[in-house]
Formats: C-alpha cells, structure tokens, sequence
C-alpha cells in the first residue's frame, strides 16, 4: 500500500481528531512492522509543525509492556503523542505519566493499513454524539449486568469509579483516546458471573462461526477460562504479577456506527455499534488500581445491557 493511501486517514488523525497547531510539539512513536502509518502521521504532523518528530523502536513482548525509557521520555514531553504500534502503549505507565503531564495521545495498537483507512474513514463528531448519548443511560448507575443468548450473564458493580469517554476527540491537555474510537468504558471495582466472548479476541482474532470463549468470575477476578491460548498467555502474565493478571479489568460498550462488522482487529471491533468488550488484566490507566503486563478485550456480541435493572438502548449500525 503506497504511503499517498494513507494521507487522508493521517490527516483525519492528526487534524479532526488531535487538533495539532503550528506552535506545538508532537511526537510519533511506531515500530517497525507499523513504520509506514507512523510515517504518515509525522508527514502530516511536520507540516502543521516545525516540533515533530518520530520515534521507533523494536516491537513490545505483548500488550501493555512498558516502551525504553527514551521513548516514555518523548511521549512525556511532547503536546500531542500519536502512538501506531504492533503491541498496545494505551495501558502503561509511558502514557499515563504522558497525560499527567499534558500530553493528548492517541494511541493505535495493532493498526493495519486497512484498518487504518476503514476506521479513520468516519465522523468522529457523530461518534461523540453518539457517546454521550451511552454515557446519558449509564452515568450515576451502581451496578451494570449484561447477558447474551450464548450464555453470558455477568454484574458489575461500579462502585465510585467513573464512566470514561473514548470519542476519537483529543482537544484538551491531558484527554487520551485510542483511534480507531467510539466506546464508553469503565473498570469495575467488582464483578462476578461469567461472560462468553464470540466476537474478537486475541490471540485468536476473529472467532470461526460458532466457536466461543467462556470465563468464569468471581469477586472480580477470572476463575475459569475455556481456551488454553487464552489460559496461556494469562498465566505467563500471572508468573511476573500473580493474581492481578486475571483481574476483571474493563467492561466497555462500542459506539462507532461506521463499524458494520468484526473483522479481527481488537482495536476496530471492539468499537463496533451493539458490542461489549470486557477485558482482563491491567486497569491502572482506566481508573483502575491493578498494574498488570497484559490486558485483553474480548468482544461480545448480541448483548443486553441493564443499568440498575433498566435495560439501556445499545446503538445499531443498521
């Protein structure tokens, strides 16, 4: 794919959605398998600004590891940090310390071209729209239970932690948001139940027609997983951390109506209309209090969602 198909969803990126004026800093951090979308961005970036710059460095082990410190260094003093990697940056201490500092970050974890020009390819104003108006249902509810016809059926109980926004719209020091967006999403300080993922998780991707993946849950910690990928890369997290690598993390609700159909990609499903995703591991940068190596979404179609026993409406993209 030539680098002139990706300009137009760089610009959406860095001019709708980032905001990037001429007398600030920006840095793009990217790696090697997603140089040519880190590229992009800078190309743009470093004609709004003479203050830009690129950094690359050799791809993390797995989401949520930790980036070399020069580059946690660049993200930190940069006015905006956009982020195009293999392994996500979105859930460790090189963002959170970025946005306590200033910075709005847009991080992109495991962005491919195509998704890229599928998920830039969008409004984001509607997007934003069309998340306040999830954010309306849910706001000041204590408890959220959410149950499909494959078996999901799991609460969480909020507690004081807050709703958050993921609307593509970075305009303000200190706000994050992954590209591409549309979620409302908050970590819970408890959940018990079990959920089914038949959507999107890695390390699988897409699920086949028909396959599923269970979890069981209890005070707010997964018990039971179905899948020995899954099981595996839990329990490589859990040598390093123990038992805060199986903590229920996130319960998220996707927004983006441009988003008609899963197509493998954690990052764009997740954002799909009428889909949870609920993730396991770290929290710490979402109003959690767990620090975990790993966080991972799985993607749940076909939900009812209550809110305080109130059944919410989801938006279609139909």
């Amino acid at each position: 794919m030539s680098d002139s198909s990706l300009r137009a969803p760089a610009e959406t990126a860095v001019e709708q959605c980032l905001d990037l004026k001429s007398d600030e800093s920006c840095a793009v951090v990217t790696d090697e398998k997603r140089q040519a979308i880190g590229e992009a961005l800078y190309a743009v970036a470093s004609e709004i600004t003479d203050d830009a710059t690129i950094v690359r460095y050799p791809p993390g082990d797995q989401h949520g590891a930790e980036p070399p410190a020069p580059v946690a260094a660049a993200m930190a003093g940069a006015d905006v940090v956009l982020a195009p990697t293999t392994k996500s940056l979105t859930h460790t201490e090189a963002r959170t310390d970025a946005t306590e500092a200033g910075a709005r970050v847009a991080t992109l974890p495991g962005i491919t071209d195509g998704v890229f020009l599928m998920g830039l390819d969008a409004d984001y104003e509607s997007i934003a729209a069309e998340s306040e108006r999830l954010l309306d249902q849910v706001a000041g509810c204590e408890e959220i239970r959410v149950t499909t016809e494959l078996g999901t059926d799991i609460t969480f109980d909020l507690g004081d932690r807050a709703w958050q926004l993921d609307t593509g719209i970075v305009h303000e020091p200190g706000q994050m948001s992954n590209l591409p967006a549309g979620e409302i999403f908050v970590s819970p300080e408890d959940a018990s139940g079990r959920f089914v993922v038949d959507g999107t998780m890695m390390p699988h991707g897409k699920l086949d027609e028909g396959q599923t993946l269970a979890f069981e849950v209890e005070d707010g910690y997964v018990t039971e997983v179905s899948d020995d990928a899954v099981r595996e890369e839990l329990e490589a997290a859990a040598d390093e951390v123990g038992e805060d690598a199986y903590n229920l993390a996130e319960l998220g609700i996707g927004s983006n109506l441009a988003v008609e159909e899963l197509v493998g990609s954690v990052l764009l499903d997740e954002k799909a209309a009428g889909t949870v995703h609920i993730a396991i591991g770290d929290d710490h940068g979402i109003g959690g209090d767990t620090t975990a190596p790993i966080h991972l979404d799985g993607i749940v179609t076909g939900p009812t969602v209550y809110a305080d026993g109130e059944a919410i409406e989801l938006p279609s993209a139909e």
